[in-house]
């Protein structure tokens, strides 16, 4: 009998066309490669030398406010930029290029230079989705935006140069390749099955599983699963229950939902080793300019670490030329993140 425990096989990506190759007999193996630091550094709720602590200056010269919640500002190094010349496009089936004119922008959290999503209540949390929400309709009146990346790398691990707790924003006028695939994906399903959408049925699918091998937890409005095909050892997907094409068509219960599950999802994180634990995450929503009922608004979350705070996972070799592969399963993923308390260690510690 074949054991997807034990035996080697691949899983589909449906939102991007591509596989993963799932080799679960390999968590066996010893490991004496790279192992990172672990994070125990202890911070300050006020650092007079960061640049986006409320009051401080920052790299071009500009003093933050005195801001007591969250805080946007133009980000000082911005990736793409509104001003710049036109480029002639061109036909070249070897050398295309295209001129990208953007804005980025910096999203800090919180006020405190120590406090990460993690520790943060919902409440506080609340105010981060208001202004995911907020930004993204404010790029939706600017004519040549058609795409609005928001993301947050944590931790060093994840290449973060500054350790206050923060996200971005990637407001560009062209799709960029991921986003773009999946709504080709996405069109491509509801064209092929009556106007259904992809990530609705998928998370019906998920739901309607018995033992809700994948679902890491729930609320009244979100769903949280280790997909079945995740890349990541521990990724995660957050999908709204209903069929929601961006941040403003949320109602007020699921912006309440949204906050939950993201503290949740960060403070099981951080207790599974013990650590602030690093991961890039990603909000994929309805882009500008076009019909996109297909759309369906969800968060990626692609940690790093594998075994312990300090072994992660490294896309290489055959990850590289081959396809992605992973060890644990997303149903194994799913189960050790499932088991874990929502009650921060730290604090935990504290009360011990």
């Amino acid at each position: 009998m074949f054991d997807f425990s034990n035996n080697s096989h691949r899983r589909y990506n449906p939102l991007t066309k591509s596989w993963v190759l799932c080799s679960p007999h390999r968590t066996q193996r010893p490991w004496q490669g790279q192992q990172e630091s672990p994070n125990v550094e202890q911070r300050p709720q006020y650092d007079p030398k960061c640049y986006l602590c409320p009051g401080n200056v920052r790299a071009n010269g500009e003093h933050n406010p005195k801001y007591d919640s969250t805080f946007r500002f133009p980000n000082d190094y911005a990736a793409v930029k509104a001003d710049q010349p036109e480029l002639e496009v061109n036909d070249d089936d070897l050398l295309k290029v295209e001129g990208v004119r953007g804005e980025c922008h910096v999203i800090c959290f919180s006020p405190r230079h120590d406090l990460t999503l993690a520790e943060m209540t919902v409440e506080e949390i609340e105010k981060v989705v208001d202004i995911w929400t907020e930004s993204y309709t404010e790029m939706k009146k600017k004519d040549y935006i058609n795409h609005v990346q928001i993301f947050e790398n944590k931790g060093s691990a994840m290449g973060c140069s500054n350790p206050h707790p923060h996200g971005q924003m990637w407001c560009t006028e062209r799709i960029p390749e991921e986003p773009s695939k999946e709504l080709i994906a996405l069109e491509e399903y509801s064209k092929k099955h009556s106007g259904k959408c992809l990530l609705c049925d998928y998370a019906q699918r998920e739901m309607a599983d018995p033992e809700r091998k994948r679902t890491v937890f729930e609320n009244d409005t979100f769903l949280v699963v280790v997909p079945f095909w995740a890349v990541w050892p521990f990724e995660i997907m957050v999908l709204p229950k209903t069929h929601i094409g961006s941040l403003p068509e949320m109602s007020s219960k699921q912006k309440t939902d949204l906050a939950d599950a993201v503290r949740r999802v960060t403070c099981r994180y951080d207790n599974l080793f013990q650590t602030s634990f690093p991961y890039s995450m990603g909000i994929h929503q309805k882009p500008f300019n076009g019909e996109y009922d297909y759309a369906h608004l969800h968060l990626h979350y692609y940690p790093p670490l594998l075994r312990s705070a300090t072994v992660r996972k490294f896309l290489v070799g055959f990850e590289m030329l081959g396809e992605p592969q992973r060890d644990l399963t997303p149903e194994q993923a799913a189960a050790r993140l499932r088991d874990l308390s929502e009650v921060h260690y730290k604090t935990q510690i504290e009360n011990n």
